[in-house]
């Protein structure tokens, strides 16, 4: 390509709607020493020429036509997205300054009465054209930083999925009870969620993100057994009272675990913030007996409500080498029992509205034979009993 064919090729395109023949050839033969020209005798051709694969850089437009007049004309380019950052400059007959405000008013970058003056004209060409050039480049610029913005919080976002779910893994390899556990009560969790984000007295604190992050950190809930001895852990029967105190610090261990690696960050971040009430309170119980704390009512944080519910019934209806899983049923009667002792009595009520919703996600991601095995396997190579 020629520097000349080069030159004419990355000139700005302008088209001309004017129904008359002559109007067109007069602004072909004015603006093409500078610009690439297109015309459009008519409203309808104007139309399809902007929506084309190469739309121009800038319109002038007649307003008094047959059929689509240019207002008509003005107001469905503004109205496309695609097209609507495209200049627009009426060329018309029309100068009653009333005329000129409804022009502008559509969205029109400037307004020209005939008979024209060819200088006047050129000058506004080049000046509306160097408006869109400043715009095209901070649209261009803005829609890059957008991009990146979007590409750096999606690998923040797995950066946190994976962190959450290697430290979930430290525990699973620990604790013979969980296998699938924290993948069906993330799940529970999820749901529970958005039933009780329905209630007035809820609906605040759950929105969508909120959600969101109970979610990502309800894994981590029972991340403080890797510091529980095995001797205790993975004890087949009943817990002495004293075992059974150090089984209980599996809660501060895990808040303290996740706390000291928000200290490494340098700052507090929403999910571990969350994921830290989870691990430190699920064990409360609304009636107060529960511990680590001994919180009662609205003084446990939602957050560990939600995991108190989801935590108990997967417990209830898990199949275990030493016992058999719990019907569905039975599980249900058990917790209802609890709404007002061991459970609030909202997140009772939310939970047996949507209990199907439970059955399918303990359906999806149920215990495999093999994953017993695994467990087992692990048990009988510590040297330890498999309970």
């Amino acid at each position: 390509m020629s520097d000349n064919a080069a030159t004419l090729q990355n000139r700005p395109t302008v088209l001309v709607v004017d129904d008359t023949p002559e109007n067109l050839l007069l602004m072909q033969s004015l603006l093409r020493d500078d610009y690439k020209v297109k015309g459009a005798n008519n409203g309808e051709r104007a139309l399809k020429i902007v929506a084309g694969e190469a739309p121009p850089d800038l319109i002038l437009l007649d307003i008094m036509m047959p059929g689509m007049d240019g207002y008509e004309v003005c107001r469905r380019i503004k109205a496309d997205p695609k097209a609507r950052h495209i200049p627009v400059i009426f060329l018309t007959a029309k100068s009653q300054t009333e005329d000129e405000a409804f022009g502008l008013s559509l969205g029109a970058a400037d307004y020209i009465t005939k008979p024209i003056s060819p200088p006047i004209v050129l000058a506004r060409v080049r000046n509306q054209l160097a408006v869109k050039a400043s715009a095209d480049f901070l649209r261009d610029q803005n829609e890059y930083l957008e991009a990146e913005v979007r590409k750096r919080t999606h690998e923040v976002s797995a950066i946190q999925d994976v962190t959450i779910l290697a430290m979930a893994s430290l525990a699973e390899t620990r604790d013979s009870d969980t296998g699938n556990h924290i993948r069906r009560t993330q799940h529970y969790v999820q749901s529970l969620a958005r039933k009780l984000a329905e209630h007035p007295k809820f609906s605040t604190y759950l929105t969508p993100a909120t959600i969101a992050m109970l979610y990502k950190s309800a894994p981590l809930h029972d991340i403080g057994k890797v510091g529980i001895p095995d001797r205790i852990l993975l004890k087949p029967g009943k817990l002495t009272p004293e075992e059974f105190e150090v089984m209980k610090t599996h809660t501060t261990l895990g808040r303290d675990a996740i706390a000291h690696a928000e200290r490494e960050l340098g700052t507090e971040v929403a999910f571990l913030t969350m994921a830290k009430e989870i691990a430190y309170s699920h064990q409360e119980k609304w009636d107060g007996s529960g511990y680590p704390q001994g919180l009662a009512g609205d003084a446990i944080p939602v957050s560990a409500r939600l995991m108190a519910v989801a935590d108990v019934y997967d417990a209830l209806i898990s199949r275990r080498v030493y016992k058999e899983p719990m019907p569905h049923s039975k599980a249900v009667d058990i917790i209802a029992q609890g709404r007002g002792a061991h459970f609030d009595p909202d997140m009772v009520d939310a939970f047996l509205a949507i209990q199907d919703e439970f059955i399918a996600i303990a359906a999806t991601y149920s215990d495999s034979e093999e994953d017993l095995q695994v467990k087992a396997n692990y048990a009988d190579v510590a040297g330890l009993p498999y309970r």
